[in-house]
């Protein structure tokens, strides 16, 4: 073992002429471990609601989508993207078609955002574990279906099997307006209402409506375009890795967009709160820190004569900083290591237990409990954090003791 290193831990964990500097020291390693405890909660807390909304948005959004870099639709009939859908890592594909209309049941309108699909859309997501009332279906013999989100339907005063149909109205790109008819100007299409989905978020419940491909392609006066296609993949496939080789074999006339990307706005929030609140749960730790520097500073007047008997014995000025150096690097060390294993048992418990829970368990969040997920990679960042910052508190204080055994050399 190192020699310094020896020394640094038989001084930590001997007893000391004053007991004020065990104190001091016990108090040190417990604000560590309490400020890293508060550390692994949060940074897991985070991880849980990020992990929440992918579940949510996943149910309705595909693996990868491609969408165009400009402007709204692009050509199906177009040799890349037919290559790219025969690629070995897609499993299934669906061409889809939004944009803004009115939709407008009885005496109710609302401006939403129309979506036709096609069959293979409700087997490339989860958009039937989504369905809260009725069923997913565009279309039979019959009739052509429409299936809104709940906050629309509500709006609408809609619901599943309701016998007169829902009206859609786009205006028609190729038509001039006329005056004396406006209605000329504007594409109709009639729809009944099959189901209704609910993913908990605003953004689709309160403006979406599934409708099929081709009635979509009817009311915009689109025939083979496409706002975008949406993918899934093989069982195993890296996601990643597949979005750039298909958008570097589609080159800038395309952007593809995993889930992640797709809701950027969502996902950077999250990521912007969880790495704020990190940044602050750091400058608390910064000054619980700062302890430490009071307790090597005890310690080496305790140990002014150990200093100097080193010193006597041949120790240099580099030996006698790198134990107190040492020293303090432990302090933190021990208090990092118990704040991370205390704040594993409290997100476990969190986990299977849900001890904290949001509001008053009246159903008005999505979820009772807090949700928590462990990263490896934010045990290691606060990990490494608190070790730096360790060192770095205890290079004054050792710097000061290696000099004072040079003064009394």
């Amino acid at each position: 073992m190192n020699l310094s290193l020896f020394i640094a831990r038989r001084y930590l964990f001997s007893k000391k002429s004053h007991n004020a500097i065990n104190l001091i020291s016990g108090v040190s390693v417990c604000g560590v471990a309490v400020a890293t405890m508060a550390l692994i909660c949060t940074l897991s807390v985070f991880n849980g609601f990020q992990s929440l909304i992918s579940g949510l948005f996943s149910r309705i959004d595909p693996q990868l989508t491609i969408v165009p870099a400009k402007g709204k639709v692009f050509d199906t009939n177009n040799d890349s993207i037919q290559n790219v859908l025969k690629f070995n890592e897609i499993a299934l594909f669906s061409y889809t078609l939004e944009d803004n209309a009115l939709v407008k049941y009885k005496d109710k309108q609302v401006v939403a955002k129309v979506k036709g699909v096609d069959e293979n859309y409700s087997r490339l997501t989860d958009i039937n574990e989504s369905i809260v009332e009725g069923k997913f279906q565009l279309k039979d013999s019959v009739a052509d279906y429409a299936i809104p989100g709940a906050g629309l339907a509500g709006m609408l005063g809609v619901r599943a099997g309701f016998f007169d149909p829902v009206e859609i109205y786009a205006p028609n790109r190729t038509a001039k307006v006329n005056l004396t008819n406006p209605a000329s100007a504007f594409n109709t299409e009639y729809l009944y209402t099959i189901g209704v989905f609910s993913v908990l978020q605003s953004k689709y419940d309160d403006k979406y409506i599934f409708i099929p491909l081709d009635v979509a392609r009817s009311l915009f006066n689109y025939e083979t375009q496409v706002s975008a296609v949406e993918l899934k993949l093989k069982p195993n496939v890296n996601v990643k890795k597949t979005g750039a080789k298909i958008e570097s074999y589609l080159g800038k006339s395309y952007q593809v967009k995993d889930r992640e990307q797709q809701q950027e706005d969502a996902y950077r929030v999250v990521r912007i709160e969880k790495w704020m609140t990190f940044l602050i749960l750091v400058l608390i730790l910064v000054i619980v820190i700062f302890n430490v520097i009071g307790s090597l500073s005890m310690l080496i007047i305790d140990k002014k004569e150990d200093v100097k008997t080193f010193r006597n014995l041949g120790a240099d000025k580099s030996l006698i900083f790198k134990i107190f150096l040492f020293e303090g690097w432990i302090i933190t060390g021990i208090g990092a290591i118990v704040g991370i294993i205390f704040g594993l048992i409290l997100c476990f418990i969190q986990q299977h237990f849900g001890i904290l829970r949001l509001g008053d368990g009246s159903s008005a969040f999505i979820i009772n409990a807090y949700p928590v997920k462990i990263q490896f990679t934010d045990l290691l960042l606060v990990f490494v954090t608190i070790s730096l910052l360790g060192l770095f508190t205890a290079w004054i204080p050792a710097k000061n003791a290696a000099s004072l055994q040079i003064e009394n050399e």
